[in-house]
């Protein structure tokens, strides 16, 4: 959403928008001069005549949602843009964020100015979203089935997992919703087709390899030769919350990571097991979404298991409903029976996980705060207690 307010931002239209709470991306919209409400929704806060663009989050009897002259669902705008230019869409459960982010990093880096639009901000791009003349790169989600209103120029299908339980109820559900997307476009990149590239990259871990494969091929179908892209991509050091690095003390790395579903939360621990070497991995774990947490507590477990120490926070909702039984104890007591003996903690308030988890770490381990967005909010309160 914040992506999409400074693009429209950036095209010349007049923005503002409102939030129940601020959050890390408050900042970069303030930063763009745009007009914020944090707090009580009302229906004065939408002028006459304007457009309202809301999120999956946000109910359709929202005041501010139906004080619209044109309600218009994210995916709808974001559809609109990608329909009127030359589109790179980046699609598939994991991946997603990373991989449109490197195709921007060297589409911007060899002058091509492109647009982009991301669900972070990428520090060497200076922020998620820009408004270029060149190709527009973004990404689709499939989690509220949004994707299926994108028609772009080049499709990338990162991968395909099954995610999002509250609304797929199979695999098979997921596969048929990608399917059906990419025959719409163009071009079509299949990154889990792809041999993941040999050469080394400033951002670590093997899934990245895979993304900066696919990154690589969609550059390809842009009309970017691989002499001049492999280069680029090679320097494209991550994005926020992407296995990101936030600080450093008492010789203990502290680094923050959106992964939160079993896969993505392996890959990270895998990939900070390789940074800490001889040292430790510990993790702040904050679940998202309770249909997530229900369905996969015991995978969620068994990703974790691979640390050395964690403390789960409570769930993220995500704007779903919270439904009886379900909390980030599911993990812990799923956690318990794989790794008894394993310091695990259910630490349902984020400063209390950051506070157990500091107290633990030794010289040369690596702490991930690890899951929904909020828990980078964790990552300055355990650089603090490890001074």
């Amino acid at each position: 959403m914040s992506a999409l307010a400074l693009l429209a931002a950036s095209f010349g239209a007049k923005v503002g928008g409102s939030d129940l709470r601020a959050s890390r991306f408050t900042p970069l919209l303030e930063a763009a001069g745009l007009e914020l409400v944090i707090g009580e929704q009302r229906a004065e806060n939408v002028p006459a005549g304007a457009e309202v663009v809301y999120s999956s989050a946000v109910p359709l009897d929202n005041v501010e949602v139906t004080a619209a002259e044109r309600p218009l669902h994210r995916g709808e705008l974001l559809a609109e843009l990608v329909a009127a230019r030359p589109s790179i869409v980046v699609g598939g459960t994991h991946g997603k964020t990373t991989t449109a982010a490197m195709i921007a990093f060297c589409l911007r880096e060899l002058g091509q100015d492109p647009a982009f639009v991301l669900g972070t901000e990428v520090p060497q791009l200076g922020g998620n979203a820009r408004a270029g003349e060149g190709w527009l790169v973004t990404e689709g989600d499939e989690a509220d089935r949004s994707i299926e209103l994108l028609r772009p120029t080049v499709a990338v299908l990162t991968n395909v997992d099954f995610d999002h339980h509250a609304t797929f109820g199979s695999l098979a559900e997921v596969e048929a919703l990608f399917h059906e997307w990419v025959g719409h476009a163009e071009q079509v990149v299949r990154g889990d087709r792809l041999e993941p590239v040999a050469f080394e990259l400033a951002a670590p871990g093997e899934h990245n390899r895979h993304n900066a494969a696919a990154a690589l091929a969609a550059l390809g179908l842009a009309g970017v030769p691989r002499e001049e892209s492999e280069p680029v991509v090679a320097r494209y050091r991550g994005a926020g919350h992407r296995f990101e690095l936030h600080g450093e003390a008492a010789e203990v790395a502290v680094i923050s990571d959106y992964g939160h579903h079993p896969a993505e939360i392996a890959a990270s621990i895998k990939t900070a097991r390789e940074r800490a070497g001889e040292g430790r991995v510990l993790v702040v774990f904050r679940p998202l979404r309770y249909s997530r947490t229900r369905h996969l507590a015991f995978e969620l477990a068994r990703a974790l298991a691979a640390a050395d120490a964690v403390a789960v926070a409570d769930v993220s909702g995500a704007g779903e409903p919270l439904p009886d039984g379900v909390s980030g104890k599911l993990v812990v007591e799923a956690l318990t029976q794989l790794r008894p003996g394993m310091p695990i903690a259910w630490t349902p308030a984020l400063p209390d996980a950051a506070t157990y988890i500091a107290r633990r770490a030794r010289k040369g381990d690596v702490i991930l705060a690890q899951g929904a967005d909020d828990v980078t909010t964790a990552a300055p309160l355990i650089l603090r207690a490890l001074e």
